[in-house]
């Protein structure tokens, strides 16, 4: 957390030297703070601008904020994960390096240039794909397609959301050779790095994937299908989102903006115009997120895979809970319940404190407050009209929601207290 807060504040120095505004004088440290832990934090929430506030040297250092910010959360999360390993028992790592089959134990160099090289690759060929068609489509010079080119796929790659266009991709709704490019490396950079380097080593053995691979193909299969319909469905006849769209702009549409809540902030529509209904089910995709060790923010959606499956389990009245014939630990799950109810209450307060500050709507405030801690970026139009204090409140929510779930579950699992005796069993009545 030192680390990346010392990433936030030289992105912040850096932000408000003259030369990064586009006009004269220079950015104030509220817009510089917001915007470079935004950046940082791979969120994507701005108070100003980008393309019209920042100069090229003021984009360029968000872009390297959002590459520091994006390649920091794959590396700290996947050494975190050799880290647990190595501090459980050796029965215990034996079993999880078959399990995984995708980390060696303690190689850290392996661990980093691994995730340089992934991101580098994935990063580039979405460039390529942008680049070609801003060039040919759009008719903007080679240098400047370049440069949308690398932006908006090192932007989309770590789930960002900062656009060089002051609509976002509003401009593009239509346009499935910049719409699916962007969404397909929203994707890959949501899954994480483990299971990139497992889907690499063995794409062609999926009955040989370890759990937590198996868990999030599933869960994020799921969540993007799902989403993606529940908002094409709502906003079919919405006339300023999909409503004004032929279907296949309509299905297009649909399914970047079903995709983006997996914490990329782009959008292709109007979000403030959108059903409230629409709002409501993005909140539920923004807070549960995408995977672990990833570029996406929230509580993951392999905790709640086992949250589910908790239930599942309950529900059946089975005594262990199992998933793809597997038995969860019981510490697992209670590490889930702590990460889980732990985010419930940053955005319940938040949100509270939104509704005492400001006229707007329940609507309105859980989706912003959602949305910064769950680094997703996306906004009903309101973040730069904030008051300076509820400006600062969605900064500490961004950097809270993208280190905080991770620092939690990794500090609970690394915790080992045994304890020599049991207390006396009792039952209190539940429900």
């Amino acid at each position: 957390m030192a680390g990346f807060a010392t990433a936030v504040v030289a992105g912040t120095g850096l932000l408000m030297l003259p030369a990064a505004k586009a006009g004269p004088g220079a950015a104030g440290a509220l817009e510089a703070l917001f915007t470079s832990t935004s950046a940082v934090c791979v969120t994507g929430l701005a108070v100003v601008d980008t393309p019209g506030y920042w100069s090229g040297f003021g984009q360029a250092v968000i872009l390297a904020l959002i590459q520091v910010g994006g390649f920091g959360i794959m590396t700290f999360a996947s050494l975190l994960v050799l880290l647990v390993s190595n501090r459980i028992g050796l029965r215990a790592r034996l079993t999880a390096a078959a399990e995984t089959k995708t980390l060696e134990l303690g190689d850290v160099r392996s661990v980093v240039t691994g995730v340089a090289k992934v991101s580098l690759l994935l990063e580039a060929i979405t460039a390529l794909v942008l680049t070609l068609r801003f060039a040919t489509a759009y008719d903007e010079s080679w240098p400047r397609a370049l440069w949308l080119g690398v932006f908006h796929a090192v932007s989309a790659f770590n789930n960002a959301g900062f656009a060089l266009y002051s609509d976002s991709l509003i401009g593009f709704v239509t346009d499935p050779w910049i719409c699916l490019p962007i969404a397909l490396a929203v994707i890959a950079g949501g899954l994480g790095f483990p299971v990139l380097f497992e889907l690499r080593r063995r794409w062609h053995r999926p009955w040989a994937w370890s759990l937590h691979t198996k868990i999030v193909l599933w869960a994020s299969g799921i969540f993007l299908l799902g989403g993606s319909a529940f908002i094409t469905g709502i906003e079919w006849s919405n006339p300023a989102t999909l409503g004004a769209l032929n279907v296949p702009g309509k299905l297009l549409a649909g399914f970047f903006q079903g995709v983006m809540p997996r914490t990329a902030g782009f959008n292709s529509i109007d979000t403030s115009q959108m059903n409230p209904a629409s709002w409501l089910g993005t909140d539920v995709l923004m807070f549960i997120g995408g995977a672990s060790a990833g570029t996406a923010g929230g509580i993951k959606v392999t905790t709640f895979a086992v949250l589910f499956f908790v239930i599942h389990a309950e529900i059946r009245g089975e005594g262990a809970v199992n998933i793809f014939h597997r038995r969860l630990h019981g510490d697992l799950q209670r590490q889930a319940l702590t990460v889980v109810l732990l985010s419930v209450a940053a955005v319940a307060v938040s949100t509270v404190v939104f509704m005492v500050f400001t006229d707007y709507s329940l609507d309105q405030s859980l989706f912003e407050v959602t949305s910064a801690f769950a680094t997703v970026g996306l906004s009903t139009g309101i973040t730069a009209d904030l008051p300076s204090g509820l400006q600062l409140l969605l900064i500490a929510l961004m950097f809270i929601g993208r280190l905080g779930p991770i620092t939690v579950a990794s500090a609970l699992a690394l915790r080992q207290r045994v304890r020599l005796y049991d207390l006396p069993e009792e039952r209190p009545v539940i429900g």
